[in-house]
């Protein structure tokens, strides 16, 4: 890799010799030139390659490098002299423009970063509202029989979100009842009042624990599993493919999972409490020797109807809410590899979110009501 220059009257001729081999770095354009005596006053750059030998594409490099010189300083490059192979490289070169990289944006104001916040969250709020309603027409319609529901999904959810979600429903309600005994044990037994843990383990389960821990199991499983089936659904055009043959997509696929966890829930919530409770009552026998009958007495003379209705009642909006986020954050699935999983996620935290908001709401209500 040799090169020499030598002056011409008005040209510059710059000899290329030798092989030109990417494992020799190539020498620079501009400094040869400056370097030059008189070549401030040539306005031709031409090449000498008689003696050129192989080369491969660093070559072209300093070739680029001669012609963006030349156009920078407004000379002329000739390129009469260099291979044919070498001109049709260049030519392809000067055909792909440079991408022109902006400089990075000043930073938004924050009055800017609050209004873009602001109007996304409205979206998102009539997004969110548009769905409901939506939902709420189609559950018109099914009960004044002006849509045909597919009832064999329906009982397809009821199956998988009944039987199927026994065992962890179980462990976990088990492990909570026995929480709260093993906390009334320990506070009460201080105050000589261990017998009163049958209240608190039957107000924590009835009223709370039940239906809020029953909500966020189903929150993890089914409203993730709800999101996920949709958005693969939706990713794969097949929601595009109901609405192209004229059939509501929400009718079609979301009635049916919002239906069935409607009908779930609150038979969960009954069973987490029954659970929870003896889950209390293995406790109780164990740390404060506690009989079976005064445990139930106890439970039965502070525990009203009252209680554990207002513990169904939550597990049925929850059910509510878990079927509506899942099946929304299902059919607003973006189109790339990543949105499914993104879509689960939102409806798990959105799901439990809600729940937590919901439950403070209806126990502020009951406090009113003095339920």
């Amino acid at each position: 890799m040799n090169t020499g220059i030598h002056r011409e009257d008005e040209r510059l001729i710059v000899q290329l010799a030798g092989d030109w081999k990417l494992s020799q770095a190539p020498p620079r354009f501009a400094p040869l030139v400056e370097g030059e005596e008189g070549g401030s006053e040539a306005r031709v750059i031409d090449f000498d390659t008689a003696e050129l030998g192989h080369w491969d594409s660093s070559l072209l490099a300093f070739l680029v490098q001669a012609s963006d010189y030349c156009e920078t300083h407004e000379l002329e490059f000739r390129e009469e002299n260099l291979p044919g192979a070498v001109v049709r490289l260049l030519e392809l070169a000067r055909i792909v423009p440079e991408r022109e990289v902006d400089p990075d944006p000043e930073g938004d104001s924050l009055v800017a970063r609050l209004g873009r916040k602001g109007l996304s969250g409205y979206e998102a709020l009539m997004a969110a509202v548009t769905f409901v309603g939506e939902v709420a027409s189609g559950f018109g319609g099914v009960l004044l029989r002006r849509v045909r529901m597919r009832w064999r999904d329906f009982w397809v959810v009821v199956q998988s979100n009944s039987s199927g979600a026994l065992p962890i429903v179980t462990l976990i309600a088990f492990l909570v009842g026995m929480i709260i005994s093993f906390l009334g044990a320990v506070v009460l037994r201080r105050f000589g009042a261990g017998y009163f843990v049958s209240y608190l383990v039957g107000y924590g389960m009835l009223r709370e624990m039940a239906a809020l821990m029953t909500g966020i199991i189903m929150a993890g499983r089914t409203g993730a599993a709800f999101a996920a089936e949709l958005g693969s659904m939706k990713i794969t055009e097949e929601i595009d493919a109901f609405r192209t043959l004229g059939i509501s997509p929400v009718n079609h696929l979301v009635l049916p999972r919002v239906l069935g966890l409607l009908v779930t829930m609150p038979l969960l919530t009954i069973y987490a409490s029954f659970i929870g409770i003896l889950g209390g009552l293995v406790v109780a026998m164990t740390v404060l020797d506690l009989t079976v009958t005064q445990f139930t007495g106890g439970l039965l003379a502070a525990v009203t109807l009252s209680d554990a209705l207002l513990g169904v009642f939550k597990g049925t909006v929850f059910g509510l809410i878990i079927g509506l986020a899942g099946c929304m954050k299902g059919m607003q699935t973006g189109a790339d590899a990543g949105a499914v999983g993104r879509a689960a996620t939102s409806a798990v935290v959105l799901g439990i979110t809600l729940i937590i908001g919901a439950n403070a709401v209806i126990d502020w209500l009951a406090v009113l009501l003095d339920i």
